[in-house]
């Protein structure tokens, strides 16, 4: 009996844990398994270390700094190797973050990362972030949307609960909006959206536009709203160049 009691209570905990994994944030969960993992490998160094297996304690201990983001002797932590890997050889881009207005929602993208966050810049929860909100709410809300909001909070959808689409019930829900830019793009909001300073030459804008389109575009799984800003941000710059 106690067998079999054991049993049950192993399978709800792991139940419980697979669907704790597949509501969370990718970003959130991505950073805590890092930070598991380099913790757990940090202690198996000083394990090692501690009965005398230096030649194993060493690099186990450089492996675990690395999960944890400290590099020794300014050598590329384990991140960014895998982006050598990831990007085919391109260095990511440090710090550059794109960003997308609504009436209602921002969205900021890290050009690193590929990550996108999403805040209220207007409406009853101004100042507020998405990641504060669940996938039901967000959903219940968007009824009150307007079209441009709708297609930023899909896309923001996408990248942190990307069977949405699939899940979500309602005549309304799980389609691609097709929503389009209302009136002329400025280029204030254009090098925001390239992630620019003002002034930036045409490589710059070649540049920052083709990073943004290896992460956005939806043949990439990325987001068609998206890419078609971004799109329309390089053409609203060069324009601007060429006259």
């Amino acid at each position: 009996m106690p067998t079999l009691i054991a049993g049950v209570v192993a399978v709800v905990v792991l139940y419980s844990l697979l669907q704790m994994f597949r509501a969370a944030n990718p970003a959130v969960l991505a950073r805590a398994l890092k930070i598991v993992g380099g913790v757990v490998t940090l202690a198996m160094a000083a394990f090692t270390g501690a009965r005398g297996e230096l030649a194993v304690a060493i690099p186990l201990g450089i492996v675990g700094a690395g999960l944890l983001g400290w590099s020794p002797f300014g050598t590329p932590s384990l991140g960014s190797i895998g982006g050598l890997f990831a990007g085919g050889g391109e260095q990511r881009t440090s710090g550059q973050t794109s960003r997308v207005r609504s009436q209602l929602l921002e969205m900021i993208l890290d050009h690193g990362s590929g990550q996108i966050a999403g805040r209220f810049v207007s409406g009853p929860n101004a100042g507020r972030s998405l990641e504060e909100f669940d996938l039901p709410q967000l959903l219940s809300m968007a009824g009150s949307f307007d079209a441009e909001s709708v297609a930023l909070l899909e896309s923001y959808l996408d990248r942190r609960f990307p069977a949405w689409r699939q899940d979500a019930q309602g005549d309304g829900a799980g389609r691609q909006s097709r929503a389009a830019a209302s009136g002329k793009m400025t280029d204030e909001e254009a090098y925001q959206i390239l992630g620019l300073q003002p002034g930036a030459g045409r490589d710059e804008i070649a540049r920052a536009h083709r990073t943004l389109m290896k992460k956005l575009h939806p043949d990439q799984g990325g987001s068609t709203y998206l890419a078609a800003r971004v799109n329309q941000a390089k053409d609203t710059l060069l324009r601007t160049h060429h006259s």
